[in-house]
């Protein structure tokens, strides 16, 4: 009767490890959005995030919270995310030229 019992509780083990939380997965994807911005900007692709916030947040109304950005590194395109009035507002940003190129509410 025990082996049933230890064979359940050893596959349930294994599955608990195998499988990765939510956020555990979101945070190595954002450490990745950053690594690859990273390198594109050291490879001289793209510009550093902190000169396109420069350049973007200002532009923004004054009642805007900045959140973060994320990285796309296919696209090339920062997407930089604020909060206004409890709403999530994304602005698309050409990661080469500091261009926007979408706002998305």
């Amino acid at each position: 009767m025990l082996k049933p019992i230890a064979i359940f509780a050893a596959a349930a083990c294994a599955l608990s490890a195998w499988s990765t939380p939510a956020s555990a997965q979101s945070f190595d994807r954002e450490r990745g959005d950053q690594n690859s911005a990273r390198a594109e900007m050291q490879a001289g692709r793209n510009m550093p995030i902190r000169e396109i916030e420069r350049r973007i947040i200002p532009q923004m109304r004054e009642d805007d919270e900045y959140i973060g950005f994320e990285y796309d590194p296919i696209a090339q395109v920062y997407r930089l995310k604020f909060i206004r009035n409890g709403r999530m507002i994304w602005v698309d940003v050409d990661a080469q030229t500091a261009r926007v190129l979408r706002v998305s509410r």
